[in-house]
């Protein structure tokens, strides 16, 4: 038997490789730089202007001051919660519906999902509020029908409301996509071995579809508790969450640098519970086929 070699024209194996590598590490730059730029950069200057007062000196007080937003922050986080639960609590079943649909009812439903998303956050929320506010479309209704109208726009209900409304598609998406990947033959056989529909949903669909709710939980929690406009113009000026409260300490310069800390802690939140959610997710990741 013949022996192939390599043509003389053709670069050795190794050369190749080498090649590759310079592409890669090439094709890499703008995001590198993009990074540095967009990422790194203004989480440096944040914590350089937490540790340091109006005069540039390190300074611990700003994160001492932090002590009188602390009600902020139960909110903020409270409100978060709320959302992302209300939001499990629809996309979950919704995300399951829009899986056992065929291929055309599929893509129809997602693009319904999909089409608020195509809109600004901010022409979304003004929306709402022309939906909600007391001289809007729901309470001119309710007068006509000569019912009292519904004080929702500077209410905690109106906030919670805009943000599920805002980021249920987060949740709908990853818990829809990690159906779409379940091998039906497993509920095939619990419904063989006797299992109910509830049964079959509590032991066979929700423990597969775990990292989709946990993906869902995180695109979810992450903006909820950082959000300003949705709470600025549902809540009427009346809510103060963390994302308006340091809105409004960096727009004054005598409290710029307790903007920061506050900016600080909560990138620390955040990152607390990405790290949870993620460590969850790993956990749980053999389960998903």
């Amino acid at each position: 038997m013949k022996k192939h070699s390599l043509r003389k024209t053709d670069p050795p194996p190794a050369s190749r490789s080498a090649q590759r590598n310079i592409f890669q590490q090439l094709a890499a730059v703008p995001h590198a730089f993009w990074t540095v730029l967009f990422i790194a950069a203004p989480m440096l200057f944040v914590l350089y202007f937490a540790f340091t007062d109006g005069n540039g000196n390190f300074s611990f007080s700003n994160i001492t001051d932090l002590g009188q937003y602390t009600n902020v922050f139960i909110l903020s986080i409270a409100f978060a919660l709320i959302a992302t639960a209300i939001c499990l609590i629809i996309g979950y079943p919704l995300a399951y519906f829009m899986s056992r649909q065929s291929q055309r009812a599929q893509k129809i439903l997602m693009v319904l999902i999909m089409l608020p998303m195509w809109c600004n956050l901010l022409i979304r929320t003004y929306a709402l509020m022309a939906l909600l506010d007391n001289g809007g479309l729901l309470n001119s209704l309710l007068k006509n029908l000569g019912l009292e109208p519904l004080p929702i726009v500077g209410s905690y209900f109106g906030v919670i409301l805009g943000m599920v409304y805002d980021f249920l598609p987060y949740m709908v998406l990853p818990i829809f996509t990690a159906m779409t990947k379940l091998d039906y033959r497993y509920i095939e056989a619990s419904h063989d071995l006797g299992c109910n529909g509830l049964q079959t949903m509590t032991r066979v669909v929700m423990p597969l579809t775990l990292s989709g709710v946990v993906s869902g939980v995180t695109m979810v929690f992450v903006p909820s508790i950082s959000t300003f406009y949705i709470s600025q113009k549902l809540g009427a000026g009346k809510i103060d969450l963390v994302g308006d409260t340091i809105e409004r300490l960096f727009q004054n310069v005598s409290t710029y640098n307790v903007g920061a800390a506050m900016s600080l802690v909560m990138m620390i939140l955040i990152l607390i519970s990405l790290t949870i959610m993620n460590k969850f997710s790993d956990e749980e990741g053999g389960m998903v086929p």
